[in-house]
């Protein structure tokens, strides 16, 4: 298994294997202060750590084996993050949320494959068959482009819309939409981004020049910059 996977599975078990009593929960308050617990008081509070229990964006339940075994398409995956000039961890993250690496995932709302997208959102980008895993990966990395020039590189946004939909996040005046499965899906992607980004690459490997998010600057509840840059 991979580091890649190894770590998926990690981040996905990890609730379970310290005890049912780890889970992690935050939420910003208007300062912008984040606030942790174990023991949420406030309906605010949103959970940060995947659980066996825990359902994909597509509605089902994680499993180890399919992300186990996400590494095979880590070629789709690299070739469509430099074709879209996206981080190639953020489509790994969006992926784990979306859909747990399920290439044959279907979502109730209708939405397909790996990085769930919507037929609508596939006929923008010329794609036509969303179960084939390059077609829908270049298909998500290409709006998740698009949502970044649409809202100024602020990744938080761009999450939200490619949750709730550009236009939800539109009439909120351009702010995060105050739906509750769009709250938590920010932060879940990010943390996952995260912990992808702290993984050292292999050494001698160097990522292609992409816009990459500085994982220490992006915070919920303020802006979210992105800088270009090559991995050490």
């Amino acid at each position: 298994m991979g580091f890649r996977a190894a770590l998926f599975v990690a981040i996905l078990l990890a609730a379970s294997a310290a005890g049912a009593h780890t889970r992690i929960y935050s939420y910003v308050d208007a300062d912008g202060v984040k606030h942790y617990t174990d023991t949420p008081d406030d309906n605010r509070y949103r959970l940060l750590v995947l659980s066996p229990q825990a359902l994909t964006e597509s509605g089902d339940h994680y499993n180890a084996g399919l992300l186990a075994r996400a590494a095979q398409y880590d070629a789709i995956i690299e070739g469509a993050a430099a074709n879209a000039a996206v981080e190639p961890n953020l489509l790994r993250a969006v992926i784990v949320v979306e859909s747990g690496f399920n290439s044959r995932a279907l979502s109730r709302r209708g939405a397909i494959g790996l990085m769930q997208v919507m037929p609508a959102t596939a006929s923008r980008f010329g794609v036509a068959d969303l179960y084939d895993p390059r077609q829908n990966v270049y298909a998500g990395a290409s709006y998740l482009k698009f949502l970044m020039e649409k809202f100024g590189r602020n990744v938080q946004l761009v999450l939200a819309a490619y949750n709730a939909g550009e236009d939800a996040v539109m009439r909120n005046g351009g702010r995060i939409p105050p739906f509750a499965e769009t709250m938590a899906y920010v932060p879940k992607v990010l943390k996952i981004y995260r912990a992808l980004a702290e993984q050292p690459l292999p050494r001698g490997r160097r990522t292609a020049a992409v816009t990459r998010i500085d994982a220490d600057a992006v915070r919920l509840g303020a802006a979210a910059p992105l800088t270009a840059r090559l991995a050490d």
